[in-house]
């Protein structure tokens, strides 16, 4: 049997079934990266190591988001308030997401707001705002210690 088309980004699939119900029949195509094009400029107004500020396209995007996944496991997105303008073609979207870094094992909670322009029922630019603190705190954290470790005084 072949491998679904976007398994590898599977730990985020949360985040983006949460964006393809924000964004509903006012865009074409069922997964996140079907409804951005070689067009889409993706823009984040938070400096995150690794990531970038402006991503623009397709391509560019999915590997962005494959650095993404190789980091954070999201087990959940929710609190979804969605706000339309402009007859649709402008949506605004509030949300959280949860889950954990994978190599440390935090927990990891966050919440956003993004305004997303659409064109020819596709996402044509993305602004993107966070929880600076929250990220900072879950990606320095220390490693939770194992369950059945026992601290050992010298």
């Amino acid at each position: 049997m072949p491998k679904p088309k976007y398994a590898a980004f599977n730990p985020a699939a949360p985040y983006f079934d949460l964006v393809r119900e924000a964004l509903g029949d006012l865009v074409d195509g069922e997964h996140f990266f079907d409804v951005v094009t070689d067009n889409t400029v993706y823009e984040v107004l938070y400096d995150v190591p690794g990531w970038p500020r402006v991503i623009r396209g397709r391509t560019d995007l999915m590997t962005a988001f494959r650095g993404y996944v190789d980091n954070i496991a999201l087990q959940s997105a929710d609190q979804l308030v969605v706000h339309q303008t402009e007859g649709g073609r402008v949506v605004v979207i509030e949300y959280g997401v949860h889950g954990i870094i994978l190599a440390t094992d935090v927990k990891y909670d966050n919440r956003f707001c993004s305004i997303i322009r659409i064109e020819n029922r596709k996402v044509a630019h993305w602004r993107d705002y966070m929880d600076s603190l929250a990220a900072w705190n879950a990606l320095t954290a220390r490693a939770r210690p194992a369950a059945n470790s026992q601290e050992v005084s010298r």
